[in-house]
This record gives structure tokens, C-alpha cells and sequence, in this order.
């Protein structure tokens, strides 16, 4: 069974590889254990991407990678 954490106080933060531009702002939230929330900071109230850690790890890793 998967359980969906309670996200009302989550604390958001910008990612560091959003531009800060209008169109470009991806923002996660930590403390989720071993999870990794992920919204469009243009739209506060709408849909979450729940990214396992080992997973966000991986991708972040590659973005990384030149």
C-alpha cells in the first residue's frame, strides 16, 4: 500500500538549477523520508511528483555530469 505524506507544511524551496525566470521555477521540499516532493512553484496548490530518494539522487547526479 502506498501512503501519501501530508504535505500542508511542507517547506518548499526553489531548486538551485531553476533559472528564477517567470516559466522555470521547480521547487522541492525535504524532510519527507525517502521521498522527494516535487511541484511547479507557479501553481502552489496543484500536483506533486513524489521521486523516491535513491532515485532523485540518480537524477541529480546526472544533471551534475557534464
Amino acid at each position: 500500500m502506498t501512503h501519501t505524506p501530508d504535505l500542508s507544511n511542507a517547506a518548499w524551496r526553489k531548486s538551485s538549477y531553476s533559472d528564477g525566470g517567470a516559466n522555470n521555477c521547480v521547487e522541492v521540499a525535504d524532510g519527507i523520508p525517502g521521498l522527494v516532493p516535487v511541484r511547479d512553484s507557479k501553481v502552489g496548490d496543484g500536483d506533486v511528483v513524489l521521486v523516491g530518494r535513491d532515485a532523485w539522487g540518480a537524477f541529480v547526479r546526472g544533471v551534475r555530469t557534464p
